[in-house]
């Protein structure tokens, strides 16, 4: 028996439209490592607005199935987070992503379809000839999925987020590493 399909769409993300959506995921124990979990609906707001007056950064809502269900960031690490850390080259696209915290009745495949599907936008939409993450090194979740989807993991870096320094790995795939990827041949194989 296949699995149903997933209907993954990326939309901008509306700062008043997503605030209070987001802040339910950020305060969940499932976000700890985005280190938001004690902002209330307006700060979210304030934040998610930060991101969109900012031209070097995006901010994204991911629809599944037409209801909200995760959160995406891209960002130039050439001018943003990274730019003492890495050496961005030309098309290099920074990329976070937060899943909304399980409900009561997990969807198998969720996470795998939407961190597919965020890297197509990546490299398909965007124009990314590499995708650049930085996750918590505590993050062994994250960072395994990352490595399933292609990533090489370069270095543990300091990064300073706004007075908060991060141990962080720093990691990075192309999209012929991602199209070769673990994630990508699961993907191929539940459509077949």
């Amino acid at each position: 028996m296949t699995a149903a399909p997933i209907d993954i769409d990326i939309v901008p993300a509306d700062p008043p439209r997503d605030a209070a959506v987001l802040q339910s995921w950020l305060s969940h124990p499932h976000s700890a490592f985005w280190g938001m979990t004690a902002l209330g609906v307006a700060e979210v707001e304030a934040y998610l607005s930060s991101i969109a007056e900012a031209p070097e950064q995006q901010s994204w809502l991911g629809l599944v199935d037409g209801a909200p269900a995760f959160y995406a960031e891209t960002y130039d690490p050439a001018r943003v987070l990274l730019t003492e850390v890495h050496s961005a080259e030309p098309g290099d696209l920074g990329m976070h992503v937060l899943i909304s915290p399980p409900g009561r009745s997990p969807r198998h495949g969720l996470t795998d379809a939407v961190f597919a599907a965020v890297m197509h936008w990546c490299f398909d939409e965007l124009g990314a000839e590499r995708v650049v993450v930085e996750p918590d090194v505590r993050n062994d979740r994250i960072r395994a999925k990352n490595v399933r989807a292609g990533f090489q993991e370069l270095a543990e870096v300091a990064i300073d987020d706004g007075g908060h320094v991060k141990a962080a790995m720093l990691s990075v795939c192309t999209r012929a590493a991602f199209t070769a990827s673990a994630l990508v041949r699961h993907e191929r194989e539940g459509r077949a």
